[in-house]
């Protein structure tokens, strides 16, 4: 099984100028070397059969009848390989000669697409020798003897994918071809192109790919012109790139004297989720005029042979390069501060009640809150944190609260909980021996209560401190650390949730605090409601319980935002973290975040309000709604199937 991966490439190879031949041999054993790698679909630059920069040979019939003469040798070169390749070359048509885009494979061309903008301005004078697409009055062609369709409206159709083509400037204008094509179905967009380099155009132009496949929705796949262009004004340097929604997968470098090629395995399944669920596409599909023919498009049947090479970032939530990451560190803060000094100002609130319990989720409110209260141009003082020791809190998260809260100050109020909770235990005839989830919550509802009564007295609001994390797998005791008045941290996941920390730790408004933040940072995340051991230490620690986060983090990540199924979840998750965890381990907890999200959404759709900071978040009135008894049979059975296949 495959899961929707397509293998496509963008291949640049060498060129001499007007000459067919020579260039068809070259494209010949691209095409060679894309099957050997099992790519299924594989695109050469614009006018890759003659050279992009012909010139006016391009008004010399001569040249003209020997690029078609030398793409008839290309097909039956080509006949026995299994790759659909999509290739460039100028056709002349009724007195006119067009710049186009033609799709072969298996010794048969399936269509050509016509070029729809020419440049005419700068170093571009395309107009002086081709045609616009819209000059072209037929529908069919004759090209290497057969009767081929031809025109901008075309969409490649197979069970796997819709392929649509445009052509170099195509993208560059204001409405470029390709979104039309998307919004017909195509999700696997090319773009043939001779792009010269000036300083900064490359990453103009790079801009304009992301973006572009962002906007449609699609894998995007650029090819342009490389070495043996001629130099006499302008420089090719060879491009073959490959996009998927706005993220580069693959890259060739530039400016090389050998032929290149970029391999990708782009996930077509994951762009049809999106679409589907981005009603907005829909939509514009709804306005669209051009009616789209559809030719039938024969891929390799070996697909699935060859393995997908695509990798996958075991922290999806976390950006890798770490310029990006303090950049969104720093937006994600200031957006928490922004929700809380609205919902405080709005409410006319004269002070907040944060628990601190010296673990990373209530620290991070803490500090959201401090630089809240710093922004709106209210002393810290009028923030009570409030340390609540219970029967399991042990003398380094104690010490790292109080000491958090001295050096932000902050008002600091310490309430045991011991004697309270045994009243409550006798209250309702529980043994304190009795280490059951009664045990445990009624601690949880007691600090819970004691925050809301003391924000009642002050005129203040209690600021949550659950996570993201917490919410999916609900682990949160229902009407204890679950409520809150505002909660801050209800859209930022626990793998995140460490960076976010690491990152104020690192400011120097925060030097004096910084010592007890990267201790916090480096506890074992704990709900501290069981004793501590022997030696004092924490005992109970939530990823023993429930499972790293790290992979309930990934897991939650493409299950809610690409719906992907129990088994891709799995077989992605294997190749994120090779090496950290065996299949089996990834298995066992994929199948306990699976169980847990299903039953305990209940708890998520009573969640109080806190601002949304990613593409990913579990509120009931925004971007999740789910009723509380869906049940989780259908996913947990593929996952008792994963288990049977690799015993």
């Amino acid at each position: 099984m495959n899961f929707g991966f397509l293998k496509v490439a963008a291949a640049v190879p060498k060129v001499k100028i007007a000459d067919p031949n020579y260039n068809c041999e070259q494209i010949a054993q691209g095409i060679a070397a894309a099957s050997r790698a099992g790519v299924s679909v594989v695109a050469f630059p614009e006018l890759a059969v003659t050279g992009y920069s012909c010139g006016d040979l391009f008004g010399q019939p001569f040249l003209i009848a020997q690029a078609e003469r030398a793409l008839s040798t290309l097909l039956q070169r080509t006949a026995q390989e299994p790759v659909v390749s999509v290739v460039g070359l100028p056709v002349a048509v009724d007195g006119a000669l067009y710049n186009m885009a033609v799709v072969l494979g298996q010794g048969k061309i399936f269509g050509a697409v016509p070029k729809s903008y020419l440049p005419n301005y700068n170093e571009f004078y395309e107009a002086r020798w081709f045609a616009p697409s819209d000059r072209l009055r037929r529908t069919e062609i004759t090209l290497c003897g057969e009767s081929v369709p031809c025109g901008t409206d075309l969409l490649f159709d197979h069970p796997s994918c819709t392929m649509a083509l445009e052509i170099c400037e195509d993208l560059w204008v204001p409405v470029p071809p390709s979104c039309g094509h998307a919004m017909a179905g195509a999700d696997l967009l090319i773009n043939l192109s001779a792009s010269n380099e000036m300083v900064g155009k490359h990453d103009y132009l790079r801009g304009l790919i992301a973006q572009q496949s962002a906007r449609t929705l699609s894998a995007y796949l650029y090819v342009s012109a490389g070495f043996g262009e001629s130099s006499t004004d302008v420089v090719f340097a060879g491009n073959g790139m490959i996009a998927e929604n706005g993220l580069f997968l693959q890259e060739t470098p530039r400016f090389t004297m050998e032929e290149q090629m970029a391999v990708a395995d782009v996930d077509l399944e994951r762009m049809q989720t999106l679409r589907r669920r981005t009603n907005t596409f829909e939509a514009g599909a709804a306005h669209a005029t051009t009616a789209y023919r559809r030719i039938a498009l024969a891929l390799r049947e070996d697909a699935e042979a060859f393995a997908v090479q695509r990798t996958f970032n075991p922290r999806p939530f976390i950006p890798q390069d770490p310029t990006l990451r303090r950049a969104r560190c720093e937006e994600i803060f200031q957006i928490q501060v922004a929700g809380l000094a609205q919902r405080l100002l709005h409410t006319q609130a004269g002070s907040a009640v944060v628990g601190i319990s010296g673990g990373l989720d209530s620290t991070l409110a803490l500090l959201v809150t401090v630089q809240t209260f710093d922004r709106i141009g209210v002393p810290r003082s009028q923030i009570l944190g409030v340390t609540m020791p219970g029967f399991g809190t042990t003398t380094r998260t104690h010490t790292n609260a109080v000491k958090l809260m001295e050096t932000l100050g902050v008002e600091v109020r310490e309430i045991p909980i011991h004697e309270a909770c045994a009243v409550h235990f006798r209250d309702i005839g529980l043994d304190p021996q009795d280490r059951s989830v009664t045990y445990e919550n009624a601690q949880a509802r007691e600090r819970t209560q004691l925050l809301m009564d003391l924000a009642n007295q002050r005129g203040g609001l209690v600021i949550g401190t659950g996570d993201l994390s917490e919410l999916a797998l609900g682990w949160a005791t229902y009407n204890g650390d679950h409520m809150s008045m505002y909660g801050v941290n209800g859209g930022i996941p626990k793998t995140l949730v460490r960076y976010l920390v690491e990152w104020v730790a690192d400011q120097p408004a925060y030097a004096q605090a910084r010592p007890y933040l990267l201790d916090i940072v480096e506890t074992p995340i704990s709900p501290e409601l069981l004793p501590a051991d022997a030696q004092g230490d924490i005992a109970q620690k939530t990823e023993d319980l429930v499972g790293p986060y790290a992979l309930h983090d990934f897991f939650l990540y493409h299950f809610v935002r690409f719906g992907e199924r129990p088994a891709k979840l799995y077989w992605m998750a294997c190749r994120a973290f090779e090496g950290t965890y065996e299949a089996a381990t990834v298995r066992r907890w994929l199948g306990v975040f699976l169980r847990r999200f299903f039953t305990q959404q209940f708890k998520r759709s009573a969640l109080p309000d806190g601002p949304k900071v990613g593409s990913i978040t579990l509120s009931p009135r925004g971007d999740w709604r789910m009723p509380s008894d869906a049940t989780v049979a259908l996913w947990l059975k593929e996952v008792e199937s994963l288990e049977e296949e690799t015993k």
